[in-house]
């Protein structure tokens, strides 16, 4: 099986057509275990997620906040292996035919090898890789692999990045371009704000790819008001603190299958 970044591509298109946002969710494999990580991806989609990220744990994380890393912890603790990401990545995909990503740092990778790594995630029927710490002019191999196997290479890009950076990032990447709405890592914010619109602006005035916008958005209010200016709105820390902060695993469950569709009602709202 060739990868999923056609299916990526029409998705986020298929959100376009119906003038609203994409609401793509972060979870991370192997949190709480393996197999309730795989559940709480598919509660994800239930509740109304059109792509779902599945972090590859891992015990020196630049972009996560402290919710994602206690996660990455457990998990870590765990014993997740990135067959266990592939696994999660097959299951979730099989289960609900939705384009499904694996974020991850390059060093994993770069161990694992670039060859089997893509030839993996395209047979599990994975639509690419979000690689934050990968600088463009290195990713040419990566690249080339990810090609191959139709798999997207989406890039993050920050309100730091100049103009000429942005059009050198966008360029080299491909299913959508991720929008790092403030410096920082990752976690929940009181308040999106303007740095995000302006750099969603400067973004699309170097590329056609759809830009998505992360970090720090938590509640269908801030939803909504993301999705009044970016393609897609990503909400990472938000589902992963409904399920550290659950007395069980079906009550994680229930809790991140309605905070979905509360933001997937969001993201509607804002073209309503």
């Amino acid at each position: 099986m060739s990868g999923n970044v056609q299916l990526l591509s029409d998705t986020l298109a298929g959100a376009k057509a119906e003038g609203r946002s994409a609401l793509v969710a972060y979870l991370p494999a192997g949190f709480p275990t393996v197999d309730g990580g795989i559940a709480a991806i598919q509660a994800v989609f239930e509740g109304g997620a059109d792509v779902v990220e599945v972090g590859l744990p891992h015990s020196d994380p630049v972009l996560d906040g402290p919710v994602i890393q206690t996660a990455d912890d457990i998990a870590l603790r765990g014993g997740v292996r990135i067959a266990d990401v592939m696994r999660t990545v097959r299951e979730a995909y099989a289960a609900t035919g939705k384009p499904v990503l694996v974020m991850t740092y390059w060093n994993p990778i770069d161990r694992y090898g670039v060859e089997r790594f893509t030839a993996e995630l395209a047979e599990a029927g994975g639509a690419g890789c979000i690689l934050p710490d990968l600088p463009v002019q290195e990713s040419g191999l990566w690249r080339e692999h990810a090609e191959k196997h139709g798999l997207a290479t989406v890039f993050v890009v920050a309100p730091s990045s100049k103009d000429a950076r942005l059009a050198e990032i966008t360029a080299a990447g491909s299913g959508f371009v991720y929008a790092a709405s403030l410096m920082g890592v990752t976690g929940t914010r009181e308040s999106v704000g303007d740095q995000a619109q302006d750099l969603v602006r400067r973004t699309k005035a170097t590329t056609d790819l759809p830009v998505c916008v992360g970090l720090g958005v938590s509640n269908a209010e801030q939803a909504r008001e993301v999705a009044g200016f970016a393609d897609g709105v990503i909400v990472g820390s938000a589902f992963v603190k409904l399920m550290l902060d659950a007395p069980d695993e079906a009550a994680g469950l229930d809790a991140v299958r309605a905070l979905a569709a509360d933001l997937a009602e969001g993201v509607r709202g804002a073209h309503a």
